[in-house]
């Protein structure tokens, strides 16, 4: 049985200015989307321009923060923003939700997109590889703080978490970390390296994605607010998952059974 380490979510103070780790993840992350987007936007078959780059990564950075904020409001916490609206504000206190952010970033390629009058979709194929890098992350800056804990267990590698209870549990923070995170971006990444049709990369991070969230749902406990959805065992996390799953299928087919109508680029 292991214990959480007592981390300060403080990283460290210059005067009344403090530097959250939870901010320092976010940073990581679009530093990371930005590298990798210059990386691939320079042997994509469609080029990306670095200063196309710039915005697409501001763009989504944009889009991801406020549908992250936003979601977590509406999905979540709507009760406790009608007790305290600049809750909405407080971002280092935790409360992204990862499908909100994920209705944002398409909100906010498909205007960039119309912008720079390029495909909405060629757009969401060349972005797709980079996002699971932000997700490991975001899920690494969850640990830190010590939020979304996993459900007991009496597995040897459970983690007594002190500042929640005795009871040694799932570390499903480190869980996302691994699923949405590094095995994500191994199979996006590897997967768009070669040319595919139009939809097929978006088609397959979305399924994925949305796999990995439903399945490592059964290891994490379910947000106080809402318990469990319906059967006693289905999440908000998992029903949200859903039209993610549905929705990589149906691309993922569309792609391969028109390819005479989508054309194969690497964008």
């Amino acid at each position: 049985m292991l214990t959480y380490p007592d981390i300060d979510p403080v990283a460290f103070a210059i005067g009344p200015l403090t530097v959250h780790w939870y901010g320092i993840m976010y940073i990581v992350a679009f530093g990371g989307a930005w590298a990798l987007a210059s990386y691939r936007g320079k042997r994509s078959e469609l080029p990306w321009s670095s200063e196309q780059v710039s915005d697409l990564v501001f763009y989504g950075a944009l889009g991801a923060v406020l549908g992250g904020r936003f979601g977590s409001v509406i999905f979540y916490n709507f009760d406790r923003f009608l007790a305290d609206p600049l809750w909405l504000l407080r971002v280092w206190e935790g409360g992204m939700s990862f499908h909100g952010g994920f209705l944002g970033v398409l909100l906010a390629m498909y205007l960039y997109s119309r912008s720079i009058k390029r495909d909405f979709w060629s757009t969401m194929d060349f972005i797709a590889p980079m996002v699971p890098f932000g997700l490991g992350a975001g899920r690494i800056g969850n640990f830190i703080g010590g939020e979304l804990w996993g459900r007991p267990t009496e597995m040897p590698w459970g983690m007594v978490f002190p500042h929640v209870d005795s009871l040694a549990r799932h570390p499903s923070q480190l869980y996302q970390a691994l699923l949405e995170g590094l095995l994500l971006f191994t199979i996006v990444w590897l997967f768009s390296a070669k040319p595919r049709p139009r939809l097929a990369v978006s088609g397959l991070f979305a399924l994925c994605y949305g796999s990995f969230r439903f399945f490592v749902e059964f290891f994490r406990q379910p947000d106080e607010q809402l318990g469990f959805i319906a059967f006693n065992w289905l999440t908000m996390g998992q029903l949200l998952s859903l039209p993610m799953i549905i929705a990589g299928a149906v691309f993922l087919g569309l792609a391969y059974n028109n390819q005479g109508r989508f054309s194969f680029n690497r964008s």
